[in-house]
């Protein structure tokens, strides 16, 4: 090939590459055809530039207010408390009343022990009926007569708060130099009975002298049974008294 057509070939071949690229930029909707670059929307208008947006108008709740807004809370009313106390309140049958206990004392309170007055209460040291101990016997005659005898109101003696009554003014008067001396044991009360633990009354013509003291008993049938061991019933009645004194007195 001749040099001439070649360079006549590469000729043409340029004008052609030149008039028919197309050129793109890139994020553009453009285009250049024989070197003039057009946009695309460039003669025409947006069709939604004249339209607002289509959803704007059909909100249904865009041109409402809110229904509950101007009603108050439709169960405010309907609560069955709502306007009333307490149903219970006035229900409870104690709350207007005291308690029925308060103004009552505890019935127990002003009595006494109902078993305190059945205890047995201490017995007086001397045995006396009517005030008079021995029953009014002269205890000086048990010692200087060997008897039971009568005393007489008219010789009377005061000691441990009974009265002793004499047969004569001189047994009076060794009484009153020596009680302890005539005197019976165990304040005149029984001395099997003390022997015992208890405490009994004495008659004044059971009697017996033991070791230069007077011993009286309830009767003689009593005295019979004392009489059987003398001394160990002494000795019993000796760790008895006066301990004895706090026990039921029998007549």
């Amino acid at each position: 090939m001749k040099v001439s057509q070649v360079i006549t070939l590469a000729t043409v071949a340029m004008i052609s590459a030149v008039v028919t690229r197309p050129v793109i930029a890139q994020g553009q909707g453009l285009f250049e055809s024989s070197g003039t670059i057009v946009a695309a929307c460039a003669g025409k208008k947006n069709p939604c530039a004249a339209k607002a947006n289509p959803c704007a108008a059909k909100n249904p709740c865009a041109s409402k207010s809110n229904p509950c807004a101007s009603k108050a809370n439709p169960c405010a009313a309907k609560n069955p408390c709502a306007a009333k106390t307490n149903p219970c309140a006035a229900k409870n049958p104690c709350a207007s009343k005291a308690n029925p206990c308060a103004a009552k004392n505890n019935p127990c309170a002003s009595k006494a022990n109902p078993c305190a007055a059945k205890t047995a209460s201490r017995s007086p040291d001397i045995y006396s009926k009517d005030g008079l101990a021995i029953q009014g016997a002269d205890t000086v005659a048990y010692f200087t007569q060997g008897k039971f005898v009568k005393g007489n109101a008219r010789y009377q003696y005061k000691w441990k708060g009974a009265t002793w009554q004499f047969s004569s003014d001189r047994n009076r008067q060794l009484f009153a130099q020596n009680p302890e001396k005539f005197a019976p044991q165990y304040g005149g009360y029984c001395a099997q009975a003390v022997s015992e633990g208890n405490l009994a009354k004495t008659d004044p013509e059971a009697w017996r002298i033991v070791d230069g003291k007077l011993y009286l008993n309830y009767d003689k049938t009593v005295q019979a049974q004392w009489l059987q061991d003398v001394s160990g019933n002494i000795k019993k009645a000796d760790r008895n008294w006066p301990i004895a004194l706090n026990q039921k007195f029998h007549e």
